[in-house]
């Protein structure tokens, strides 16, 4: 991804922003585009470009209707089917190779004392992201719009840790995820700070297939903990890895997105473009 691809997010991003908040109105094309300073002819290259589908088809798919239905037809079947190929020409879905390790107690307890980090910072379809790693994996990815204030997060998670700028192996698989080519991909090694509880959640978040749908109610099912719905919410609320651990496909049972620690606009966008890329005829 380069700056011209940011730059067209942002754009895009935009677009969604206004689409949300004049749903009711029903903005035509034209109306859109010139909200984001296009021509309608050019907008609607521009998103079909990065969504995959029109600007009229992505709003079903980000619609509460359109929610309200996947969850409809995905809750008996969403994680007996999770572990199923699901997009023809790439043979698996991203989310059969993401595998997760905890943090020894040690680890955990001692705030990254003993502990190397390499990060650095890349850009993907949803804007610029920061993403760091250890000796065993990946323990932190997170979309940014401020640097400085990506690395101070990052820093709270393992405040006595070593940092070092510089991108790694297992940085760079898993940065091919947004490459949409996973015919070479590797396992994605995530090795996570989290307690028991948190990392079964999102173990259960692995297990929601692209383009489907959940509720914190089927996460709190899936970890055989029903009435644990509130403190699911919490753990996934803290979930150190965006996009990879697809906190963003949890809503609401009413069928609004709600809320998400990299931005509502964003959790829109991944939600519609995944949509559209497990609806598009080839996949």
């Amino acid at each position: 991804m380069n700056e011209h691809d940011y730059h067209n997010y942002r754009r895009i991003a935009e677009a969604i922003e206004y689409i949300q908040q004049n749903f009711t109105a029903q903005p035509t094309l034209e109306e859109i585009a010139e909200k984001v300073h296009l021509s309608p002819y050019h907008f609607q290259r521009l998103f079909t470009d990065w969504a995959g589908v029109s600007p009229k088809k992505f709003l079903q798919y980000i619609s509460v209707q359109h929610a309200k239905q996947i969850l409809s037809n995905s809750q008996s079947t969403l994680f007996e089917t999770a572990y199923q190929t699901g997009l023809s020409g790439t043979g698996r879905l991203h989310d059969l190779f993401v595998k997760i390790e905890g943090m020894t107690p040690g680890e955990f307890k001692n705030k990254g004392d003993t502990l190397s980090i390499n990060y650095s910072f890349s850009q993907s379809p949803f804007g610029t992201i920061l993403v760091a790693s250890t000796y065993k994996g990946i323990c932190y990815m997170g979309f940014y719009d401020d640097a400085k204030l990506a690395f101070q997060e990052l820093e709270k998670r393992f405040p006595k840790a070593v940092y070092i700028e510089q991108t790694d192996g297992f940085q760079q698989n898993a940065l091919q995820i947004y490459t949409e080519d996973w015919s070479n991909i590797n396992t994605i090694k995530l090795h996570l700070k989290g307690t028991e509880f948190q990392l079964k959640v999102w173990e259960a978040l692995l297990k929601v297939p692209t383009g489907n749908l959940a509720t914190y109610g089927n996460i709190a099912k899936a970890i055989q903990k029903p009435k644990a719905a509130r403190a699911v919410g919490t753990a996934i609320g803290s979930n150190p890895i965006a996009f990879l651990i697809p906190c963003h496909r949890v809503i609401q049972s009413t069928g609004v997105f709600g809320g998400y620690m990299w931005g509502s606009t964003r959790k829109t966008a991944i939600i519609g473009w995944e949509a559209a890329k497990v609806s598009a005829p080839n996949g």
